[in-house]
């Protein structure tokens, strides 16, 4: 990857977010965290010069990579020829393309993803009321700080609304961590690779509705909840029906408390 890297005169840019993994041998760990992807359909989002998206061709998959960055589109070019009919690189900027529109079957996702759009694109994957997603798994590489915010315990620190939206109907954990001297350039931040599965949905939840009451009850998350939830109509009512304390703090509830009291308004 050195090499490839060298011969297209490849820089990371910190403005997209990059930093490059040459490691074969950890990228070729990464690939495996989904399990088998042989003839697998794979998104993969900002693949760079290409180092993920090679481990994931040798894994057999058929990888549709998102890259915004066409100084990086040669290399990919390269693997696409040594690897016929398994790469489709499409240059454009993930935020703006739907998944939906790209796969004719089930996907998975693995990413080495840029840490500017490493949230957003992930919140969104989970948000939507349609469940079980079209995607099978999410494999992604985010800064270690985010990563314990997506595996967080109530009572934590760490434990705020990406969590409940992680967890309320997916199951999330960290698969590996990754030190930041194995990046080039290397980041200022450890990182750690999140793995996450869709599980059951719980009935009667309108996904926007949980949505809208972790942003209000986070939003203010030093605050007792009947003060973060009084600008949600019925929110308080719902409190004292499920017997839950208003001057708790949004993060000693459970995601299951959460999920009631979305239940009981989405009613």
């Amino acid at each position: 990857m050195r090499d490839v890297v060298q011969r297209h005169g490849l820089i990371a840019t910190k403005a997209l977010g990059q930093n490059f993994l040459f490691d074969e041998q950890l990228l070729s760990r990464i690939a495996a965290v989904p399990g088998d992807l042989k003839g697998a359909n794979v998104l993969e989002v900002g693949p760079g010069p290409g180092g993920l998206t090679r481990a994931l061709l040798r894994r057999g998959a058929n990888v549709t990579a998102i890259e915004m960055d066409r100084r990086c589109l040669p290399a990919l070019a390269e693997l696409a020829e040594a690897f016929p009919g398994q790469l489709k690189v499409i240059e454009g900027d993930a935020m703006k393309i739907a998944p939906a529109e790209l796969f004719d079957a089930p996907w998975h996702v693995v990413a080495n993803l840029p840490y500017n759009v490493g949230t957003a694109l992930f919140t969104g994957w989970l948000s939507g009321q349609d469940w079980p997603p079209q995607w099978r798994s999410l494999t992604l590489m985010f800064q270690q700080e985010v990563a314990e915010r997506i595996i967080a315990a109530p009572g934590s620190d760490a434990y705020g609304r990406l969590a409940v939206l992680a967890q309320w109907r997916s199951n999330a954990r960290i698969a590996m961590r990754v030190h930041r001297s194995a990046f080039t350039p290397p980041p200022k931040v450890m990182s750690a690779i999140i793995h996450v599965e869709p599980a059951a949905m719980p009935e009667g939840v309108s996904a926007r509705m949980l949505e809208r009451v972790t942003e209000a009850a986070f939003g203010q998350r030093r605050k007792m909840l009947r003060q973060s939830l009084k600008g949600l109509p019925g929110a308080l009512d719902a409190l004292e029906a499920l017997g839950i304390d208003p001057q708790r703090r949004a993060e000693t509830l459970s995601v299951a408390e959460f999920v009631e009291i979305a239940r009981a308004l989405t009613k």
